[in-house]
């Protein structure tokens, strides 16, 4: 103890020599520790990624499949993205006056309606007034519903057609007017 007392100002020098390197390898160990504690908290976040990669992976065959199936549907179901809005509303328009007039009804008027924008597809709408038989519009609708890609009927608004007094014959095909809008759908891009 006496030596302590004598060579005070050594002794701050030999405990400060000994205390800094302590403290520096100290520094360097928490950082490191703490170092390793981000790593393994990243590595517990990056984990379920990984699993779902190597998932996707493994199914990659099923999940093309599946794509393409999708896409085959689609192509069933609406018209391509990459086709004009009035190119598409004239083509509709054309193919639906051609379904009626095979049926055997009379088009007297069809009209192309604005193009509505939806989430996933624009709505091309076509309305057509045509005159004929209640055989035709089954044989018209029947057409509608086999059309690719899927034609969908809005509205439909039927009433009889007028007919002349001066007809006797009771026993004629009654003929109906029918005001139909349909629907086509187009996929965006």
């Amino acid at each position: 103890m006496s030596w302590a007392r004598q060579h005070r100002q050594s002794l701050i020098f030999v405990g400060l020599t000994l205390a800094v390197p302590i403290a520096l390898y100290l520094q360097l160990l928490l950082g490191l520790f703490g170092l390793g504690l981000e790593y393994a908290s990243e590595r517990s976040r990056i984990e379920p990624r990984v699993e779902r990669l190597s998932g996707l992976q493994a199914k990659n065959e099923l999940i093309l499949q599946r794509s393409a199936a999708a896409q085959q549907q689609l192509a069933a179901s609406a018209y391509a993205a990459d086709e004009d809005d009035s190119s598409l509303a004239a083509a509709l328009q054309a193919s639906v006056r051609q379904i009626f007039l095979e049926a055997g009804f009379s088009v007297s008027n069809s009209q192309v309606l604005p193009v509505r924008e939806e989430e996933d597809f624009r709505r091309v709408q076509v309305k057509v007034t045509v005159t004929g038989s209640l055989p035709a519009l089954d044989s018209a609708l029947i057409d509608l519903a086999a059309h690719a890609p899927m034609l969908l009927i809005e509205s439909m608004d039927t009433f009889p057609a007028r007919q002349s007094r001066r007809r006797t014959n009771t026993r004629a095909e009654q003929s109906l007017t029918a005001v139909v809008q349909v629907m086509a759908l187009q996929a965006r891009s």
